[in-house]
């Protein structure tokens, strides 16, 4: 604890960070005349998702002939059962798709519909049952329970965060306030996040994620329970990472939100791609349906 609080006085010093040079990339196709350039993806794969499947296994409560004793146990294995009650869920089934520099991808659906276990398949949480993912730099998953430490103060939580996304002592000197400023839990930083409501707890968990320029940025509902200046910041950022050339997906049920963020909206159903295009269009579709 010695040490992080010699860091934490560090990050507040007035030492300037020492710019990075920005990593430019050009689409090899520009858009035309009057369009905006983050209308169309940059050009190269960020993520290639090939004919995913996804399979839980879920078991469910015993009756009282199958409850768990030496006589059960060894009948099973004489009949060669399985456990009892186990189940399959296949909640992605056959899935295909390729994101590209500057997508930002927004996933709709009903629940139970895949959403967020195609977003923990695509950041390598779940082993695919059949398929596979391939992504170009490492995915970050941004969701409302994203880890951090209650006990600890925000300040402290927003030094480790930055660590943990291997930003540098210099980065998060030169950060820290930015992050608490877009937050904007102010007084708030000095307590610990026990205290946050659920709200501040996700502004701060989102400021922190996106204060780095990921490769692949995942969000998973993280913006539902912040307020309409927050939300209006966290699409202006959204679409900052896309202006970096990284890739977003974005799962959310505000569809507004959507079609204002995102330049691809992937409807999914029943684990399925029902479709996959325009957000206009796909949105209407999708309300109809």
């Amino acid at each position: 604890m010695a040490e992080l609080t010699e860091e934490l006085s560090q990050v507040k010093g007035e030492e300037p960070a020492v710019p990075k040079k920005k990593d430019v990339r050009v689409h090899p196709n520009p858009a035309p005349a009057g369009k905006a350039p983050l209308d169309v993806p940059t050009g190269t794969p960020t993520v290639i998702v090939d004919d995913l499947h996804i399979v839980y296994r879920v078991y469910g409560a015993a009756t009282d002939a199958e409850k768990g004793n030496a006589v059960n146990a060894l009948t099973r294995i004489l009949k060669r059962q399985g456990r009892p009650q186990m189940k399959e869920v296949h909640a992605v089934k056959g899935v295909s798709f390729v994101a590209y520099h500057g997508d930002a991808i927004g996933i709709v659906g009903r629940n139970g519909s895949g959403k967020s276990t195609l977003l923990r398949a695509i950041a390598g949480l779940l082993p695919p049952h059949a398929g596979a993912v391939y992504t170009d730099g490492q995915p970050s998953l941004l969701g409302v329970n994203a880890a951090l430490m209650r006990e600890l103060t925000g300040e402290r939580n927003i030094v480790l965060g930055c660590y943990a996304m291997g930003m540098t002592p210099a980065e998060v000197r030169d950060k820290y306030q930015e992050i608490v400023d877009f937050s904007g839990i102010d007084e708030f930083v000095q307590l610990p996040m026990s205290t946050y409501s659920s709200g501040m707890g996700a502004r701060l968990r989102f400021a922190i994620s996106s204060a780095k320029t990921h490769d692949v940025l995942l969000i998973d509902e993280a913006l539902a329970t912040g307020d309409r200046e927050f939300r209006k910041k966290s699409e202006k950022r959204i679409r900052q990472i896309r202006e970096s050339a990284g890739t977003v997906f974005l799962v959310a049920h505000d569809l507004r939100v959507i079609e204002e963020t995102c330049n691809r909206v992937i409807w999914l159903h029943k684990g399925k791609i029902k479709m996959d295009g325009d957000p206009k269009e796909v949105l209407a579709a999708y309300n109809k349906g």
